[in-house]
């Protein structure tokens, strides 16, 4: 059982920053895949990044490519989720996810593990 806590969502204006953190229970977080999902109102979960277990691969949706940038310190249970240049369309609700295996997943159906989430609000 892995439990996920997000921290570091909130209100920025469109060009800023913000760093969203999901601090992971249990003792084998380097064995577990980690995501990040975003919910707008009405719309699907968006994969918005994943990051493989040793941390050295990892996806980022076109919305996103150049812009964010996900990243894990294993030995404090973490993953972050830098985002930069923030647009008005990236607010939405953002989940932590943890999967099985350490390869990057891509898929939402293989994701076990989810956070509460975390609003960010970008205005314009």
């Amino acid at each position: 059982q892995v439990q996920l806590v997000e921290s570091g969502g909130g209100l920025v204006q469109a060009g800023g920053s913000l760093r969203l953190s999901c601090a992971a229970s249990g003792r084998t977080f380097s064995s577990y895949s980690m995501g990040w999902f975003r919910q707008a109102p009405g719309k699907e979960h968006e994969l918005v990044g994943a990051i493989s277990g040793s941390g050295d691969t990892t996806y980022y949706a076109d919305s996103v490519k150049g812009r964010f940038t996900i990243s894990r310190d294993n030995a404090k249970n973490t993953v972050y989720l830098q985002m930069s240049s923030l647009k008005p369309e990236d607010t939405a609700v953002y989940h932590c996810t943890a999967g099985p295996g350490s390869r990057v997943v891509v898929d939402p159906l293989e994701y076990e593990y989810w956070g509460q989430g975390t609003q960010v609000t970008v205005s314009s």
